[in-house]
């Protein structure tokens, strides 16, 4: 092989490396997000415990009977009346209800709404809004959580 056919088929397959791969997040990116009601906020942020990317998800207003809860650091049982309003999703692991101590992120922050059908994603954990429902998933595990203010799921 010639010099400019090596230099040709390089270029080449630079070409094509570059416009197939994917963007990916940065790992220091934290993202907010609410659905259109506002009664549901989420942050996909990285875990400080697992350098992994994470989903945080906290109801205002629901109605639905919620079932045990636990400390995401402990694993203990919440405190009573702490329990039902919060849900994370970890990459690798299924979803759970955990204690809810206070408003997520603080209450602050910028609350991007999400459009009806907007999914926002953080390396594999992907989150999509609909009017009155949030559902987070790990794409990679299938693992994750669906949230509204009639019910929830964990898988």
């Amino acid at each position: 092989m010639t010099t400019r056919s090596t230099l040709i088929a390089t270029a080449a397959a630079f070409a094509t490396v570059c416009v197939v791969s994917p963007a990916v997040a940065a790992a220091d990116t934290r993202v907010h997000l609410q659905t259109p009601s506002g009664n549901i906020r989420c942050v996909l942020d990285i875990s400080s415990a697992t350098d992994a990317p994470v989903a945080l998800c906290q109801i205002s207003d629901h109605t639905y009977v919620a079932g045990p809860a636990r400390d995401e650091i402990t694993g203990a049982a919440c405190p009573s009346g702490n329990a039902g309003r919060d849900f994370r999703l970890d990459t690798g692991r299924p979803g759970f209800l955990r204690c809810s101590y206070a408003a997520l992120d603080g209450g602050a922050g910028g609350w991007e709404t999400a459009d009806d059908g907007q999914s926002t994603s953080l390396g594999p954990i992907t989150c999509v809004s609909e009017v009155a429902r949030m559902t987070c998933t790990d794409t990679d595990s299938g693992h994750f959580f669906r949230v509204s203010r009639e019910s929830y799921q964990l898988g």
